[in-house]
């Protein structure tokens, strides 16, 4: 007599998980935010301000590219002689749980030595870098309003915004929780109050002439007050 063997129907497995595209305008939590930018892998660029979403236009080249590669060569040359700080340019910052900006460029001071942002697990910064840059054309009026707004409520110590097409540049310090913008300086150098040798000839920089203004912050950098911002950073012998 045959046996008749029966068989369970294989249960179709349910489809990858879609993950919804970002889109300009949304409003999310961070957590959502970062899963969906993390889905997209070609996107290069988007921001969460004040639980919205921010995704930039396309860059041009002199009116962003450029002036954005010649604030990293300077953050970066500064760097270079600074032990104890890191520069970045375009990481994405976990300020809160609403707010994930994306910045230009920035500066911050080793969590190890004092600084108040810190490194994550997964390699976000979060908390608030000590320096923000921004190259602002089309975005002015937001890096200068709700974006600002953020920084400051944040505890970012310095922030500076480039606005490319109105050739000028403003310097924001942060004191007793507002953001005052420096004075013009008699000597045409701006001079970081967080970042000892920072300096910056505006006029070089909006100018297009790197040169000068990596000669400027090299002289920042044989400062006394530069040397004595370093030692305070090496790590305790211990």
């Amino acid at each position: 007599m045959a046996t008749i063997t029966q068989t369970t129907p294989a249960v179709p497995k349910p489809d990858a998980e879609i993950v919804p595209v970002l889109e300009n305008g949304d409003r999310l939590t961070r957590a959502e935010f970062e899963r969906r930018y993390e889905a997209m892998m070609d996107l290069k660029k988007a921001e969460l301000i004040e639980g919205v979403v921010y995704m930039p236009s396309p860059v041009r080249h002199r009116r962003h590219s450029r002036p954005h590669n010649h604030v990293s060569t300077w953050l970066g040359y500064y760097e270079a002689s600074t032990p104890g700080i890191e520069a970045g340019d375009n990481g994405s910052i976990r300020l809160d749980l609403d707010n994930e900006p994306q910045p230009d460029a920035y500066l911050i001071i080793d969590p190890h030595q004092g600084g108040q942002a810190r490194i994550s697990n997964d390699d976000y910064i979060e908390g608030a870098p000590e320096l923000v840059v921004e190259v602002a054309t089309s975005s002015v009026s937001y890096d200068l309003g709700t974006k600002l707004q953020v920084y400051r409520r944040n505890g970012v110590r310095e922030y500076v915004v480039w606005r490319v097409l109105d050739q000028q540049i403003d310097w924001f310090v942060l004191r007793e929780g507002r953001f005052d913008r420096l004075a013009p300086p008699a000597d045409g150098i701006d001079r970081s109050t967080v970042f000892p040798g920072l300096w910056l000839d505006t006029s070089a920089l909006l100018g297009g002439d790197l040169a000068r203004v990596l000669a400027v912050v090299n002289e920042g950098l044989k400062s006394p007050e530069h040397a004595d911002f370093v030692s305070r950073l090496k790590p305790s012998q211990a």
